[in-house]
């Protein structure tokens, strides 16, 4: 970075005792065109063309906003104090304003780290702290944040899943956690640092699929869901056999061999883990039969 792009304050006093100032002088000169004496009109009109250049040099800043000062091309301060300012009547303000600004950027087409084409879109919140930078470090710093941070999104989309497939150790895009959103912010504020840009936050706004591959992708959601369901299906129905079997023993209620606790686990298992409702057959003669 270059050191002398760094921001510091521009020369400024009180802008009212000046207005006052220059007011005077006016007044002075026109008493002094009024005499029609030859020196004093030429005095006085010395102290109009003061007065009047001096006038120049008042400018007013409003709440978050800043004036940044050239001389001949040359940075000669930022002025940050609101209210009514005189400066240095030669100097060429340019106003920056200081305001907490903030955009989406558009959806953008990448490969996660697994491949998958994904749109993703991401909303940026910043302000300008160096004004120097901002204005003498790159050309348009507004459109030069917002070209930068969609550079860093694709690089933190390009470095993790869309999607962890139920592995909770690793970080998914889709989860929008701390890790993802702190990487995006410091890949950002990384790449818009010589503009005098801060960072305040950057979320992921939009996340997708890309379409040509949406409709396999939900067919494999869903199927996961479906998996995970059963197993806990299974789990349940397991845990609920092994009860009734050991209700029947503690209970007394009917001796069964193991060719019979096979049986029975079976059919428990069907009306359990089944997916539709299940038909009974009323058994009217032995147990042995």
């Amino acid at each position: 970075m270059n050191e002398q792009l760094q921001e510091r304050t521009g020369f400024s006093i009180a802008g009212l005792p000046m207005l006052g100032a220059m007011l005077l002088l006016m007044l002075l000169s026109c008493l002094g065109l009024l005499t029609r004496a030859p020196i004093l009109m030429s005095v006085s009109g010395l102290l109009l063309a003061t007065a009047l250049l001096g006038c120049k040099g008042l400018v007013q800043i409003t709440s978050n906003e800043a004036m940044v000062l050239q001389l001949f091309g040359r940075y000669a301060g930022t002025l940050r104090h609101d209210g009514l300012r005189w400066t240095n009547p030669f100097y060429t303000r340019i106003r920056r304003s200081l305001r907490v600004r903030n955009f989406e950027s558009g959806k953008l087409k990448v490969n996660d780290a697994h491949g998958n084409p994904i749109e993703i879109a991401s909303i940026v919140v910043w302000q300008v702290v160096d004004t120097a930078r901002a204005t003498f470090g790159v050309d348009d710093y507004a459109s030069f944040v917002q070209i930068q941070s969609e550079a860093a999104l694709r690089q933190i989309a390009q470095s993790y899943a869309y999607d962890s497939h139920g592995d909770d150790s690793a970080p998914a895009l889709r989860g929008n956690d701390e890790t993802i959103t702190d990487g995006l912010c410091q890949q950002i504020q990384a790449r818009v640092q010589e503009a005098g840009v801060k960072v305040i936050e950057a979320r992921i706004s939009h996340l997708a699929y890309a379409p040509e591959i949406a409709t396999a992708m939900l067919q494999r959601q869903q199927a996961e869901a479906i998996v995970a369901a059963r197993s806990r299906i299974v789990e349940g129905a397991v845990g609920m056999v092994g009860m009734a079997l050991e209700a029947l023993r503690s209970q007394g209620v009917v001796e069964l061999d193991e060719e019979r606790k096979a049986t029975m686990v079976s059919h428990l298992l069907v009306v359990l883990c089944g997916d539709r409702a299940a038909q009974p057959v009323i058994n009217t003669g032995s147990l042995y039969s």
